[in-house]
């Protein structure tokens, strides 16, 4: 019998895998598979158990937010045995789910892991870490992992968007260089995102259009910082609406960006806190990963 190792996440979303597990397992077990349920306990266990286990299984499935997904990719790129990966969403936004159109209801995603076709899409490096769909750092990008947990299962999205709107009066910006290709941009930049995703904090189009998820390229967003509250406004406007306006923003394609600066800037990967640095090294891994897709 092939043996498959389910990660999931007790407390993501609204903890709805409990009323869900049994049957998520079933259908795993239906499929001809004998199954390892493991649920985290803690930050970076999803990334110990697949660098601890993956060479016992044929297969590992996950259930959980985008972080959760991140872990297991994580140790899936740290990995000698690169296994294909099965994901079931069940976080407050999961944007990369939406990306590969995998559905919502649980029961249905376990029916794409087990029947579904094995896609092959890039992932991110940075700084010899890996993450799934964004790098990002300024304005709001450390809502998603400041927010608590409590707070996102009760208010799902509203609850990024309510503590964003805190961040309003403290708008910090930051002296960068990047360097992409044979371009060099510098400037004072109060947002930038490096983006492998069709939506971003559950806001479809953000990211640009004609998205591909296996092209070997980044959509890059980076926008300086205004000169009141109005243009401010306007920034965001013309980010939702994708009308970009090259006086606040720059956004182009890339395979690889470093960034760098004179003070630390705090990233995040996939939502989750990715460490303060001075120099980022950004790269794309092209097709580098297999998940199941419908």
């Amino acid at each position: 019998m092939k043996r498959l190792l389910f990660i999931y996440n007790p407390k993501a979303g609204k903890a709805q895998i409990r009323s869900n597990l049994l049957d998520i397992i079933d259908t795993f077990v239906k499929a001809g598979y004998e199954v390892t349920a493991y649920p985290t306990q803690s930050k970076g266990d999803a990334t110990r158990a697949v660098l601890e286990r993956s060479t016992d299984y044929e297969m590992i499935a996950c259930c959980g937010g985008d972080g959760t997904l991140d872990e297991v990719v994580t140790g899936m790129m740290r990995s000698d045995e690169k296994l294909p990966i099965g994901y079931i969403p069940a976080g407050s936004t999961n944007d990369f789910a939406r990306s590969l159109h995998i559905p919502k209801n649980m029961k249905n995603a376990a029916d794409v892991v087990m029947q579904g076709k094995p896609f092959s899409c890039d992932i991110g490096s940075f700084n010899g870490d890996s993450f799934v769909y964004i790098a990002a750092f300024g304005l709001f990008t450390d809502v998603s992992y400041e927010t608590r947990q409590e707070m996102k299962n009760v208010l799902g999205h509203m609850a990024y968007i309510a503590e964003g709107l805190k961040r309003l009066s403290m708008i910090k910006s930051y002296q960068i260089r990047a360097k992409h290709e044979e371009l060099v941009i510098e400037g004072d930049f109060i947002f930038g995102m490096i983006t492998n995703s069709v939506s971003v904090g559950g806001f479809k189009g953000i990211t640009g259009n004609n998205i591909t998820l296996d092209d070997g390229l980044f959509e890059v967003t980076l926008i300086r910082r205004p000169e009141n509250p109005l243009e401010l406004n306007m920034i965001v406007a013309a980010l939702l609406d994708r009308n970009i306006d090259s006086k606040y923003m720059y956004c182009f394609k890339a395979e690889s960006l470093v960034i760098e600066s004179e003070e630390e800037i705090p990233w995040t990967l996939d939502g989750e806190y990715g460490g303060s640095h001075t120099r980022a090294e950004i790269r794309n891994e092209k097709q580098a990963l297999q998940i199941y897709v419908p």
